[in-house]
């Protein structure tokens, strides 16, 4: 009877250790070459010479390009999570211009996490997250002037 026992206690163990295995898997690392995807983001169209002129930035991220740094600068200067820090090991990390622009394109065109990435040089998971901190983010900060109905002042100036 004790061994009995002693056997199921063990290939209980086991099954138990199988099963936290499976949860202890390490994370796969891919090196995405971040400072590239800021660079080329950069080169394209924030640069003093840009790639990509102004009525097509205008086009490509759904406003002028004053108002996307007006945005970028306020949001980084309220929110940590938007402002570029360097990691444990000495690596820049995102950029506030790739954080803004993937939650901007995606907002903008409705498009997926995926269709973003491999230009920015960001994973999926990370682009959704800066969506969702980037929506928190501008209802804080610009709900009290710009997400409010309109009154008569704001109609007739439209006007």
């Amino acid at each position: 009877m004790d061994n009995w026992i002693d056997e199921c206690l063990f290939n209980e163990s086991e099954e138990k250790n199988i099963e936290r295995r499976s949860f202890l898997t390490p994370r796969r690392w891919i090196k995405r070459d971040r400072e590239a995807g800021h660079d080329r983001l950069f080169k394209d169209y924030f640069a003093d010479e840009p790639v990509y002129n102004a009525d097509i930035f205008r086009r490509k991220f759904r406003m002028r390009i004053h108002v996307f740094l007006r945005i970028v600068d306020t949001l980084s200067n309220v929110y940590i999570y938007f402002q570029q820090r360097v990691d444990s090991i000495r690596r820049r990390g995102l950029s506030p211009l790739q954080k803004y622009t993937t939650a901007i394109w995606m907002l903008a065109y409705g498009i997926t996490a995926d269709a973003v990435d491999g230009y920015v040089h960001i994973s999926g998971s990370t682009i959704i997250k800066c969506l969702k901190k980037f929506v928190e983010g501008v209802i804080s900060v610009f709900d009290d002037e710009y997400l409010r109905k309109s009154n008569s002042n704001d109609v007739q100036r439209l006007l």
